[in-house]
């Protein structure tokens, strides 16, 4: 008979560590292109509200005797069509304009999920009526909306941001309302109303965090609109208006002296459109890292 060899205390196998789904800044972060708009952004950002301590020439101060000026030590990117420093008006349009776009998405993003969650939690006729509502904003374009407004009501910057910001609340309403209409029915939330929470406690504290993914989406696309938009109005004559400066009038100014001084029209428009294509490429990487199909 042979022996049983003795095999020793059994081995158990060790346990794999639990791979945790990383947040979406985390994933946000190891996205190179993600990480290069938010760069590119961040130092738009950075210069436009603090370049001016660095750089502190003014953006008004006209000098018709140095006009259109090549540039120099003095004025780092030279001068204007009335001698004011090009860097300075850059710097300084470029704070209004970016600051404009994200407080007129603010206001969007307030009035389009306020009228988003009612509509998709509580349905019924309040929502046949909130949602009448924003399909006929929807059905008018928002561009003619907004030169109306701003007929009716002028051109100071508070309105301007008001009136951008009204021009894309339908959109953010629509994609809330599908979010929350999706989200009501969950579990969690049943467990909520037979707790006996409030709607407005199930709406603003448990949905709509849900929703906020796709609301980050359309945000950072909404900005770029924004920034459209507000620089269309200006170049057109109905937005910022001067001394202030806007990358929109700075435009405006240059389309005189295209064929002679190129660089006043290539340097804001060269702001414009990295502003706009950064923000659109935030908004496609943050699209893609929410959609579960993606990961």
């Amino acid at each position: 008979m042979t022996k049983a060899r003795d095999l020793g205390p059994a081995r158990v196998p060790a346990e794999r560590p639990v791979r945790r789904r990383s947040g979406l800044v985390a994933r946000l972060v190891t996205h190179p292109v993600g990480m290069l708009a938010l760069i590119v952004l961040a130092l738009m950002y950075l210069t436009a509200f603090l370049g001016p301590l660095v750089y502190p020439a003014s953006p008004i101060t006209t000098d018709a005797l140095n006009a259109t000026a090549a540039p120099s030590a003095q004025h780092l990117l030279g001068t204007d069509e009335l001698g004011r420093d090009v860097l300075a008006r850059l710097m300084y349009g470029g704070r209004i304009t970016l600051m404009i776009s994200v407080i007129s998405m603010v206001v969007a993003l307030t009035i389009g999920s306020l009228v988003g969650a009612l509509a998709g939690y509580h349905r019924g006729w309040l929502e046949t009526v909130l949602m009448r509502i924003v399909d006929t904003f929807m059905a008018i374009p928002s561009f003619f909306l907004i030169l109306a407004a701003l007929a009716v009501l002028g051109n100071s910057p508070p309105v301007v941001v008001v009136v951008v910001g009204l021009g894309f609340w339908p959109q953010v309403a629509r994609i809330v309302h599908a979010e929350v209409t999706k989200i009501r029915n969950f579990d969690f939330v049943e467990a909520e109303r037979a707790l006996g929470a409030s709607s407005s406690r199930i709406i603003w504290r448990h949905i709509f965090p849900q929703a906020l993914p796709a609301t980050a989406v359309l945000t950072t696309l909404g900005i770029a609109w924004s920034i459209l938009t507000e620089t269309g109005l200006s170049y057109l004559g109905l937005g910022i208006q001067p001394p202030l400066a806007s990358w929109g009038n700075m435009l405006q100014n240059a389309q005189t002296y295209f064929w002679t001084k190129p660089a006043l029209a290539v340097y804001p428009g060269l702001a414009i459109a990295v502003a706009v294509l950064c923000f659109n490429l935030l908004g496609n990487v943050l699209r893609d890292l929410t959609d579960p199909r993606g990961r």
